[in-house]
């Protein structure tokens, strides 16, 4: 019970551990630190994904016991925030008080965010489950709003207009990261893939209506490969969030005074 009752008060490792960032201090195993176990942590999710990460696999990969682990972090959940956001810290971000257009840099911090789920397909979840006080996505988090600032948008439309481009982002990543990563497991391409997935949709009545007229719209957007396709719906998509801003910026101006 009193366990339980723990893991429901638990909030964030940024709150509960400012203590013992570096490890608890006093015999301690050497050649670790926190650092070197958030990177190997990375590295098998990124290898192996979420499901089969657990404590002991990462113990052995270490070469340690899964006891020295646990100088530096309390408990797995912890350990999968300190990676959360370490890879945000991959992300290149725009200077929002420099004199370029909030258009590039949005479209700068969206093609990021998309990389970042694709490369790292175990972030999508854990993003879902986790609130995130890292300094990598607080400083992500920043950049974020005050670019989304300067659109022109009044302030009590900042959250939503973020809303409509990152969570669009999000779910656009989250699909693509596990399309890449199907396509790994079978052991062929992405186009060899698309292809096998396409003619075996077409063996039912009623999936291969749709799929022909997916097919139809799928031959006037264009693109020779999946990548390609891929990156015209995700720009074309950008642009109409962009657009919708613009609109939405305009509609006010047009209502002020």
């Amino acid at each position: 019970m009193a366990r339980t009752a723990r893991a429901a008060a638990r909030t964030s490792v940024w709150l509960e551990d400012r203590a013992r960032r570096g490890g608890r201090g006093g015999g301690q195993p050497s050649g670790l630190d926190r650092d070197r176990i958030t990177e190997v942590t990375v590295r098998l999710l990124d290898a192996e994904g979420l499901a089969k990460f657990s404590m002991r696999r990462l113990a052995a990969e270490l070469n340690v016991t899964a006891m020295s682990v646990y100088w530096y972090v309390d408990t797995k959940d912890d350990l999968l925030e300190l990676a959360l956001d370490a890879v945000f810290g991959e992300l290149a971000l725009p200077d929002p008080e420099a004199d370029e257009d909030w258009r590039d840099q949005l479209r700068m911090l969206t093609r990021g965010y998309r990389a970042l789920l694709v490369r790292h397909p175990w972030v999508s979840p854990l993003a879902g489950t986790y609130l995130n006080l890292g300094p990598n996505y607080l400083a992500f988090a920043r950049v974020v709003q005050r670019v989304i600032g300067r659109t022109g948008l009044p302030v009590h439309r900042v959250t939503g207009a973020i809303s409509a481009v990152f969570q669009f982002v999000y779910g656009y990543g989250t699909l693509e990261g596990h399309f890449f990563a199907r396509v790994a497991n079978a052991g062929v391409t992405p186009d060899e893939y698309f292809q096998h997935a396409m003619s075996t949709a077409t063996q039912t009545p009623e999936a291969a209506e749709v799929i022909q007229e997916s097919t139809k719209i799928m031959e006037a957007r264009g693109g020779d490969t999946v990548q390609e396709m891929m990156e015209r719906d995700f720009q074309f998509a950008l642009d109409l969030l962009v657009a919708g801003i613009e609109a939405m910026v305009k509609r006010t101006d047009d209502r002020t005074p």
